[in-house]
């Protein structure tokens, strides 16, 4: 089949092994993108929902010499080996270029390796350092630092931008001269599977877009402003080659610039957490970005640091600055062990009774546990900012939910005074006036696989007729926010007049991290699988159309699927305020 793609004339083949499919697309003069098409992936990485599959991208580079910008997952390999085969002959590849060496880009190195032998890989130090561990055979090695060149030969003369943290501690971009492509692995990237491969349609992707910044790159702001600083004393960038989803074309300068915008509106935050992990050990990346993505809900800055590549001086100065603490206990021997032991004897030692910390198992039979440093540290005075998270068996969503929420817990708790203060900012007639806007009360249940959860919501308001829809305004760092995304589905139940009060209290309360929302509490299943309480006057299924931003909250735009009333002469139970800075 022949496309058209920017302009540039391509063949596309799509070999597929059941829902899994291998598109090869020349992108630019002897330049050729590999796309791994998943289409049925709906977890990810930090255990997100996803709901269009993803797609794992690499890219193939043909001047003089030849090189290879990352391969792929081990699921694909069959279908990416075969195909990448028909492209060159892998005896000729002369450089592998690896992004990052998280799995899903990495998974085939030893394989790629195997065909070519003779192939030099270039990498960061720390990249080097990772496969090291991860391939277990000898290979030839190039490490690249920031500004460093590669010349391929016909113009392809490539530039490599260190890109730490985004979102792992060994990330390089690599930037194509004669191409004006950017090959940035994670970063800027989308879960977004589709046979189009540029990003022309800016408004089917921009949710997923946003989504995808929000959990994996909102934690690490500071290092997104730091990377685009680097990109900018790069010449014109036509492309972005992403890692996953659609490159960049159609929309480069838009989506850079959402991406400045978000981080600088992130790290604007008089207050940071340090969150402490291992990136190449256990589960510790994992469930510091769900603990991280947390923290971010509330509004607060996230620093992120490896344990295995953390420099002292720099933890140091990262504590000093940090109200919160979050630390991933590392193993008690080993490699892992014994390169991470002087960055967290520094954590420790920096460690203030004014900061909040929180500790968490990363994975493995010999982590060290974390009640000896627990009861240190209480000793020394410091707050407990969440109980430990332990980790018994392998991470289920239960376990990533349960991350996010003491995230957003630690947020909230360091944020609890700037609360107070913007509460009593209004103008006292202001304030009184705003309160006099009443609204119904309702509470909004939802369920995702094994994923649950509740709030008590009184911003609600019919919004069309064709379709029937409402919209609904969420609170950023509300728990229930991450199960309302576009495509998300819940239960809008209505309370009655009367007969609230018991319901009301319980939704109100705080729960731990983790809880169960529905304990104690009478439901039956909707045909959409969320909860409805059997007490409600009414209830609503509803599913999540779009999303607008709004400050403090997200207004939510959903349709209306079915519905029913329990009792035809009841009213609706309203909420009046006295003032309208606070619910």
């Amino acid at each position: 089949m022949v496309v058209t793609a920017g302009g540039v004339k391509a063949s596309s083949t799509a070999p597929k092994l059941g829902r899994l499919a291998v598109q090869t697309v020349e992108i630019a003069p002897e330049t050729l993108a590999l796309r791994s098409l998943d289409w049925d992936r709906d977890r990810f990485d930090i255990e997100f929902g996803l709901q269009n599959g993803t797609t794992y991208n690499s890219f193939l580079i043909q001047g003089d010499k030849i090189a290879l910008v990352d391969t792929s997952h081990r699921k694909f390999q069959d279908l990416y080996l075969e195909i990448l085969a028909q492209q060159v002959d892998p005896q000729r590849i002369d450089y592998l270029i690896i992004s990052h060496t998280e799995p899903d880009h990495s998974g085939l190195v030893s394989d790629i390796l195997a065909l070519a032998p003779q192939a030099t890989v270039v990498a960061s130090k720390v990249a080097i350092q990772f496969l090291e561990n991860l391939i277990h055979q000898p290979f030839a090695r190039q490490i690249v630092k920031n500004g460093d060149r590669l010349d391929l030969g016909q113009g392809h003369e490539l530039e490599f931008v260190i890109a730490p943290n985004l979102h792992w501690p060994d990330t390089i971009f690599t930037y194509d001269a004669k191409t004006q492509i950017l090959f940035t692995c994670d970063a800027f990237g989308l879960h977004f599977c589709d046979d189009s491969v540029f990003d022309e349609d800016l408004d089917l992707i921009a949710e997923d877009f946003r989504y995808y910044y929000d959990c994996l790159m909102a934690p690490n702001a500071r290092s997104v402003l730091s990377a685009m600083k680097r990109m900018a004393e790069l010449p014109d960038i036509e492309t972005i080659a992403t890692g996953h989803g659609p490159l960049l074309r159609h929309n480069v300068g838009e989506l850079t610039g959402r991406y400045r915008a978000w981080s600088q509106a992130q790290t604007k935050g008089e207050t940071t957490v340090a969150v402490f992990y291992m990136s190449d050990y256990g589960y510790s990346d994992r469930l510091s970005q769900a603990i991280a993505h947390g923290i971010t809900k509330t509004g607060v800055a996230v620093e992120m640091m490896d344990l295995r590549t953390a420099d002292p001086q720099e933890v140091r100065e990262l504590m000093s600055e940090a109200a919160g603490v979050v630390i991933g206990m590392p193993p008690q021997s080993g490699t892992a062990a014994a390169t991470a032991s002087t960055a967290l004897s520094t954590v420790l030692v920096s460690t203030s009774s004014k900061q909040a910390v929180g500790l968490f198992e990363v994975g493995g039979g010999d982590d060290e546990s974390v009640y000896p440093l627990r009861n240190r540290l209480q000793e020394m005075g410091v707050t407990e900012a969440f109980p430990p998270i332990l980790l018994k068996e392998v991470p289920s969503e239960a376990t990533y939910q349960l991350c996010e929420e003491a995230g957003t817990d630690l947020g909230q708790w360091l944020t609890r005074d700037r609360t107070v203060k913007q509460m009593k900012a209004l103008d006292t007639d202001l304030d009184k006036a705003l309160g006099r806007l009443s609204g119904g009360l309702y509470i909004i249940t939802a369920q995702k696989g094994d994923l649950s959860s509740a709030m008590l919501a009184s911003w609600v308001s019919q919004a069309s007729f064709k379709p029937l829809g409402v919209t609904i305004a969420v609170a950023k760092d509300r728990a229930i926010e991450s199960l309302m995304h576009v495509g998300d589905r819940f239960v809008l139940n209505v309370l009655e007049e009367g007969n609230y009060q018991l319901l009301m209290k319980h939704f109100l309360k705080r729960f731990s991290p983790g809880a169960d929302r529905f304990a104690g509490i009478k439901i039956y299943a909707a045909t959409n699988g969320c909860p409805i309480l059997a007490d409600a006057l009414a209830y609503l299924e509803c599913e999540v159309s779009s999303r607008m931003e709004c400050s403090d909250h997200w207004i939510v735009y959903s349709t209306i699927q079915a519905g029913r009333v329990s009792k035809p002469d009841a009213l609706t139970a309203i909420h009046h305020r006295k003032v309208g800075n606070h619910y």
